[in-house]
Order: C-alpha cells, then sequence, then structure tokens
C-alpha cells in the first residue's frame, strides 16, 4: 500500500524534474542538422546549392522537435535530391556549427543511397545538385564541408568545428 506521503514526495519529484527539465532547455538548448555525404561510385560527393544560402553543401536539414535525426536525414534526402538511402547510416561526426550560432551543432553521416539525380532539383529550396569529385570542386563549397572531404579523402584528422 502506498502511503499519501509517499504519493505526495513522489509528485513533488516530478514537478522538480519537469522544473528542471525546463531549466536545462532554456539554458542549454541547442539546435541539430544533420548532413549526408553521398559518394558515387567514382567518389565523387553529392553536393547541393540552396536557394536561401550561399555556397555548396552536403544535403541535409534541421532536426524538428519530436524528429530523429535519422528520420530527418532520410526525408533531407530525398527532398532536396530525390535519393533513397538503401542502409542504415554511419555517424562520420557531431561538428560544433558555431558560425551559425553558440547553439548549433551537426551530425554528419556517411549514406549508401539509390536512385538517380534528377535532371532539375526536386525542391524549390535547391537551385543546382551534382556529384563532384574533390580534386575539381565548384567554387564556394561551404568551409564546414570541405574540411568533412578533406577528412575523408586526406585523412585529416576530424575537428570539434563544423
Amino acid at each position: 500500500m502506498t502511503s499519501f506521503t509517499h504519493q505526495k514526495s513522489g509528485l513533488h519529484r516530478q514537478l522538480f524534474l519537469q522544473l528542471l527539465h525546463t531549466y536545462f532547455i532554456m539554458k542549454r538548448g541547442l539546435t541539430l542538422g544533420v548532413r549526408a555525404v553521398v559518394r558515387s561510385e567514382d567518389g565523387k560527393f553529392l553536393l547541393v546549392r540552396h536557394t536561401y544560402t550561399p555556397g555548396w553543401h552536403f544535403p541535409g536539414g534541421g532536426v524538428e522537435k519530436g524528429e530523429t535525426a535519422e528520420r530527418t536525414l532520410t526525408n533531407e534526402l530525398l527532398q532536396e535530391t530525390g535519393l533513397r538511402l538503401t542502409t542504415k547510416p554511419t555517424l562520420h561526426g557531431a561538428y560544433h556549427n558555431s558560425g551559425i550560432s553558440k547553439r548549433d551543432h551537426v551530425l554528419v553521416y556517411l549514406c549508401e543511397v539509390d536512385g538517380t539525380l534528377p535532371d532539375t532539383p526536386p525542391s524549390m529550396e535547391i537551385s543546382e545538385i551534382g556529384y563532384f569529385s574533390f580534386a575539381n570542386l565548384p567554387d564556394g563549397v561551404e568551409p564546414g564541408t570541405l574540411r568533412r572531404m578533406k577528412e575523408l579523402v586526406e585523412g585529416v584528422a576530424q575537428s570539434g568545428a563544423w
């Protein structure tokens, strides 16, 4: 039999934990994004150029409340490129993107995909899409994207910075 005092302390504990959780969200809140590293059979990198921000990037986007990182990755890859994941993606690294904000982090996944790129981008947010060799990248590759390529191609050590 549960005593009233025990129930009351359990309720207080729940309220305290909820308040603590709320405090941590406000104090430690962060934003999280995902990026998909997709390489063609000949080793070229899949890059997209958005309509709303300069530069070439790996496909990806922000993780929404209630959504997992892998679900976001799957959805963003399909929306931006028309390609579908064929296997579970492998986490390459987690990076602090201080260029966006002190709260922003990016998870980078190595991805195997199925499908071919469409003639025109499948999303209005994408202006261009293509596969590029590391030796012949388009102008304006975003610096964090370039650093991830160097980690993969040249074996440059990973840093915690995007």
